[in-house]
């Protein structure tokens, strides 16, 4: 079946202006122009469409996805196992907090006893599993399942005030990147203070602590698009930072 670019945008619920700017970008060209000029699509431009919005529903942005699908390695069959995959790793984080709201709500009609630490499971699974998801198999490859278990269990074993320190310095890691970007310095007093501030957000999650491990994980901030993302989000260029600050404070930039 074929459609004009009026009927497939009323389909698949996007706009037509969406259809053309992602035709300008060749992330997805129409079949062919028919003789009134208008953009027709197959079903091979179909198909290709439910992997873009499927791509797209999982944070990947345009240039990535264009890679992904006009690669003459794509294979959309195991690109839509991948997706499965992904989306039951969903479905199982939204179940763990389903699950801790409702033990929470017989805790407070007092049906049962919550202890503190329960309180906070879902949220450390959670927190557990997604990193799991997106940088899991980079993680792993690099520093090996034995590490990685370890931090995960270091991770899970938190006690609330542990997990309350662990998103302060999260946070406070943010904060003061932003402060001490504006200086340009990474050596500098502000600079040293988020290298030294990260080191102990990261002590938490692993459970030790190494100048190499260090200096190798602000290195794969600037290495691996997803970290650069995150860290640039305020400003391009704040993901470099952190890792020539972080290489300062370790000596690992000779």
């Amino acid at each position: 079946m074929e459609y004009t670019v009026q009927k497939l945008g009323s389909l698949a619920g996007v706009s037509t202006r969406t259809l053309r700017y992602y035709d300008e970008i060749g992330i997805l060209k129409p079949a062919r122009i028919n003789s009134s000029g208008y953009r027709i699509y197959g079903q091979f431009e179909v198909d290709r469409l439910q992997q873009i919005m499927l791509y797209r529903e999982m944070g990947v942005n345009l240039d990535t996805i264009k890679e992904i699908v006009t690669s003459r390695a794509f294979d959309e069959t195991a690109a839509l196992n991948d997706h499965l995959m992904k989306l039951l790793a969903q479905r199982k984080q939204i179940d763990l907090l389903i699950a801790n709201v409702e033990k929470t709500i017989e805790y407070q009609k007092g049906i049962i006893n919550m202890k503190d630490k329960e309180k906070f499971e879902g949220f450390k699974k959670k927190m557990v599993e997604d990193n799991e998801q997106k940088y899991g198999k980079e993680i792993r490859e690099k520093y090996g399942d034995e590490k990685v278990d370890a931090s995960n269990k270091q991770m899970l074993n938190m006690t609330q005030e542990q997990h309350a320190e662990f998103e302060k310095l999260s946070q406070e890691v943010l904060d003061t990147l932003e402060v001490a970007f504006a200086t340009g310095d990474p050596a500098g007093e502000l600079g040293q203070k988020t290298a030294d501030l990260h080191r102990q957000w990261i002590s938490f999650a692993w459970g030790s602590y190494s100048k190499e491990a260090h200096a190798g994980v602000a290195q794969m901030y600037v290495d691996d698009e997803r970290f650069t993302a995150f860290y640039d989000k305020k400003q391009p260029g704040m993901a470099a930072f952190l890792r020539d600050a972080v290489l300062i404070y370790t000596g690992m930039n000779v």
